[in-house]
């Protein structure tokens, strides 16, 4: 698990992204279809059919109603996180990563002991900044 932690980390972000891709998709049909639409442009046509502003806008609050209250929020990013988790958990059991471990004590974490801080001692030229 303490190997794969960066990747594990990237991958509950990812679907955590996935997530909130959903509902900023949301938000920008409520813009551009509704918000930032100008009082004299055309009505919306689609497969051949025109829309009332008033079918746009009920369309808007059904799709809203469908994201917020039927998947809600906070559920939708509970199951992102629960997600990646469960993909990290699988990942950790399936995963040895016997041989990919280096020999020198002192290259594992770069010289430095924060692995994330690796790239600061290879430019300061050692493990002291």
């Amino acid at each position: 698990m303490a190997y794969f932690r960066v990747n594990y980390a990237a991958v509950a972000a990812l679907t955590l992204a996935v997530a909130l891709a959903a509902l900023l998709a949301l938000l920008a049909a409520w813009c551009l279809l509704y918000a930032l639409r100008p009082a004299d442009a055309l009505p919306l046509a689609a497969c051949g059919r025109t829309f009332s502003d008033h079918e746009v806008l009920g369309g808007l609050v059904a799709a809203s109603a469908f994201v917020v209250l039927l998947t809600s929020v906070g559920s939708l990013i509970f199951s992102a996180l629960a997600f990646g988790a469960a993909v990290v958990c699988a990942h950790g059991a399936c995963r040895v990563p016997e041989d990919m471990f280096l020999d020198e004590p002192d290259q594992t974490n770069g010289g430095s002991g924060n692995p994330l801080l690796s790239f600061a001692a290879a430019v300061t030229g050692g493990g002291r900044f």
